[in-house]
This record gives C-alpha cells, structure tokens and sequence, in this order.
C-alpha cells in the first residue's frame, strides 16, 4: 500500500504540473495581447485623427463658401453706392458692407484657425503612424518569440502527459477513482503532507490514531475533518 500511497503522490504532483501550464501559457499569451493592444490602440487613434481632419476640411470649405458669399455682397453694395439717392439708403448701405467685413473677418481667422488644427493633426497622425511602424515591427518580433515559448511549452507537457500515463497504468482503478473523487472538489490539495501531526491541506491537528495510521502506510488515510488523502512527510 506505501507503493499506492507514493504514486498518488507523484500523480497530484503531476496533475498540479498540468494545471500549471494553463497559467503558463495565459502568460506567455499576454505579451503577444500587450503589444496587440497597443497596436490597436494607435489604429484607432489615427483614424480619429482622421475623422477630426475630416470635419475640419469641411468646415474650412464652409467658410470658405461662405466667404465667397460675402465678397459677392460687397461688390453687389458697391454697386448699388452708385444708384443711391438719400442719405437714408447710403448709411444702411454702409452699415451692410461694415457688417460684411465683419464676417469676412471672422472668416479669415475661422479658416486660419482651422488650417492650424490641421496642421497640427497632420503631424500628430505622422508621429502616430512612425509609432505604428515601430509597433508593426515589435509585433512580429513578440509572435516568433511567442510561437517558440508554446512549442517549448507543448513539448513539456507532451512529456508531462506521458509521465501521467505511465504511472496511471500502474494504479488500481479504485484507487486512481477514489484520488479523481477528491480531486475534484479538493483540486490539487487532494493528496497533502503531514506536518507536526496537523493536515496541511486544512491545517487541522489530526488525532493520534489517524497519525498513526499514516506513519504506518498500510492504508490509504484521509484527513477526518477535510477528507484530503494524507501521507507522512519527514520534518525538517
């Protein structure tokens, strides 16, 4: 039975190492996410600038049509100067172009602020695409570096999985199904060492016959408070 008792031990072992991987693997995985992100991150970033860049343009033209409009009324003013014959009609024609140039004004400095705005946009979406080649490039660095990581990883738990087969094959059915049966609430605590008479898997003391009973090793024992299989392991 010490036999039996040793191979559940090597088999929770083992069965902690497979869990490991899991973990591993999510790790390894997340450098290559990492740099993903951050590449996405600035895709999406430039094509809000472009969106921005955009709307910019079409208000430029909006001012720049209306600009347009205006010139023509003050032409149209200028004309109509010559045509005037009260003093009434001169100062409201007056009052119309002063509030033309206003407006051409106004549009000027919309259309020299906007052009600024693009400007600037032009060269953060420059600076952003410099970066994205620097990304691109880091990407495929981080994927071959990645790709070799999970083929490392694979081969470990190929061999892993093939030390766990051999030694499944060597364990009575009923045995290996009373380990699985509290394996799977207890995960891989199912098999935990006696430690100065206390169960290490819930920290219970254990009583002196139950002590006994796993000093002897004639016997699977499990804990009696937590039910974990327990083994006698040598104190420091």
């Amino acid at each position: 039975m010490k036999q039996y008792i040793s191979q559940l031990v090597e088999l929770s072992k083992i069965d902690k190492a497979i869990d490991d991987f899991g973990p591993k693997i999510a790790q390894i995985e997340a450098k290559l996410k990492n740099v993903q992100k951050d590449k996405e991150a600035i895709e999406a970033a430039i094509a809000q600038i472009d969106e921005d860049m955009k709307e910019c343009e079409l208000k430029k033209k909006k001012n720049e049509l209306h600009l347009a409009e205006l010139s023509e009324k003050l032409e149209e003013l200028e004309k109509k100067r010559g045509q005037v014959k009260t003093e009434k009609e001169l100062k409201a024609i007056q009052l119309e172009e002063d509030i033309a140039k206003e407006q051409i004004n106004f549009a000027n400095d919309e259309i020299a602020r906007l052009e600024n705005i693009c400007e600037s946009k032009a060269e953060e979406k420059e600076a952003l695409q410099e970066r994205l080649k620097e990304i691109e490039a880091r990407l495929v660095e981080v994927q071959e570096e990645v790709q070799k990581e999970l083929e490392e990883i694979e081969k470990e738990r190929e061999e892993v999985f093939k030390k766990k087969s051999e030694l499944v094959a060597k364990i009575p059915q009923q045995i290996l199904a009373f380990y699985e049966k509290i394996r799977r609430w207890a995960g891989n605590t199912a098999v935990v060492p006696v430690k100065k008479q206390a169960c290490m898997g819930c920290f219970m003391k254990i009583n002196d016959k139950t002590y006994a009973s796993v000093i002897k090793g004639e016997e699977i024992t499990t804990c009696p408070h937590c039910g974990r299989i327990l083994y006698l392991e040598e104190e420091e």
